[in-house]
């Protein structure tokens, strides 16, 4: 594997002090570093700095004269083993996007390690894998309680001899406006939505840096966390569940950049899906007087779970799935208020069915919920595939959009509210 390798560009003769980078050559990331006796897990990808204008950046030229300094100023990649050599843990494993990421693994040839808190439902599932010759191991757990979680990674490195890539998918949802909520459910939903998730990440990485001090070690390990535009873009009626997922969002982020600091071969993934048809609003605990559901576009599990495998092979920083809810980061940032209002109004319709049962103050969050259905109730058309989300994974995309963001916006937010995927057909 090879990656480009860099020297700064000084301007300090040029004024106004900038400095930039371009690319020079390679770097063999096949050959150990030198100084560290690194694994070849780790390459380093061409980056570009440009002058505070803009532009690009032109002076005097000083070569980065070793790999230590180099590793400063480019962006890690990690070599991860292909599907059919991994053993994937999948949190959330019993219904919607975790069991719909279980089967597709194991159709894949992945060995798996599948957690839930529904005994019944795990052991139904990892029969049906058997039965279909794959191989998988379960642990009945609640990813809210440490134990547990290190029971996770008991059983993966006593059955397999550990793990190549952790994926945390469970969480709870609840429905309702916040101040209806009682206090005692917020708690409860971010003990598994977010202190689950850090319990997870941190057993995780701290595995795959054990296991990266052997010298022997061609391959990194992948975490990926499982947010949503909700990461990005509060929605109304589900409140709670934003604050969590932007939590992750902070989270991931944030333990990212250590583990590049440290130059940990842990490829670190963000996945954000938009609505997708699982039983997810038949798990929540609702507080509205009509039964929950999504706001359209809705897509097919499939679409996230395949975006979840890709970064199992593929190190990625993040991935949206489904272009409705890219356009609605895009509104969100180029016409926050105006998407407010949308909310206001259209949203809390569309959350909303016909049905009323009336709100579930009685619902126990800690109860468990598997019952081995991928898929929910959605009475609206289910989107199959995701054309957004199949470009981002054939090329690289800018992260922001340029001057015609605006124009695009306008466009999608007509296809949201007609409840079509404006990048899906």
């Amino acid at each position: 594997m090879f990656a480009l390798y860099l020297r700064i560009v000084d301007h300090a003769n040029t004024g106004g002090g900038r400095k930039g980078i371009i690319a020079v050559g390679t770097l063999n990331a096949a050959t150990r570093d030198s100084e560290t006796g690194r694994s070849p897990a780790l390459s380093y990808r061409a980056c570009e700095f440009t002058s505070h204008a803009g532009r690009p950046a032109f002076g005097s030229v000083s070569e980065l004269d070793s790999p230590s300094r180099q590793r400063r100023y480019c962006a890690m990649t990690v070599a991860l083993k292909p599907l059919d050599e991994q053993v994937i843990v999948i949190t959330g494993a019993s219904s919607g996007i975790g069991l719909t990421t279980a089967r597709m693994a194991a159709d894949r040839g992945a060995r798996l390690v599948l957690v839930a808190r529904s005994e019944t439902a795990l052991a139904e599932l990892t029969e049906e894998i058997r039965r279909g010759g794959g191989d998988a191991e379960y642990v009945v757990a609640d990813v809210s309680e440490p134990d547990d979680i290190r029971e996770i990674s008991q059983v993966a490195r006593e059955a397999y001899g550990g793990f190549d890539t952790w994926v945390n998918g469970a969480a709870v949802p609840i429905y309702g406006k916040l101040r209806e909520i009682p206090i005692e459910d917020l708690h409860e939903q971010f003990d598994v939505n977010v202190w689950g998730l850090l319990y997870g990440s941190f057993e995780a990485t701290e595995q795959f840096r054990e296991r990266a001090q052997e010298q022997d070690r061609d391959y990194g390990g992948a975490l990926i966390n499982i947010g949503s535009i909700a990461s990005e873009r509060a929605i109304l009626l589900q409140g709670s569940y934003s604050a969590s997922k932007h939590a992750v969002k902070g989270f991931t982020d944030a333990l990212r950049m250590e583990l590049e600091e440290e130059d940990a071969p842990v490829s670190v993934t963000l996945v954000k899906p938009s609505s997708i048809d699982t039983p997810y609003p038949d798990h929540a605990k609702n507080y509205m007087d009509d039964d929950p559901t999504l706001p359209p576009p809705v897509y097919a599990p499939e679409t996230v779970a395949r975006a979840i495998l890709h970064a199992a092979v593929h190190p990625q920083r993040e991935v949206t799935v489904g272009g409705g809810g890219k356009s609605l980061t895009v509104l969100d940032r180029y016409a926050p208020g105006l998407l407010d209002r949308i909310m206001e109004t259209v949203f809390v319709r569309q959350q909303q069915t016909d049905h009323s049962s009336g709100p579930e103050p009685e619902r126990d969050l800690d109860t468990p919920s598997g019952t081995l259905d991928e898929r929910g109730d959605y009475e609206g058309h289910v989107v199959e595939t995701s054309s957004y989300t199949r470009l981002l994974q054939r090329r690289s995309l800018p992260t922001t959009l340029g001057a015609g963001a605006a124009a695009i916006g306008a466009y999608v937010l007509y296809r949201v509210l007609r409840g079509t995927d404006p990048g899906d057909q």
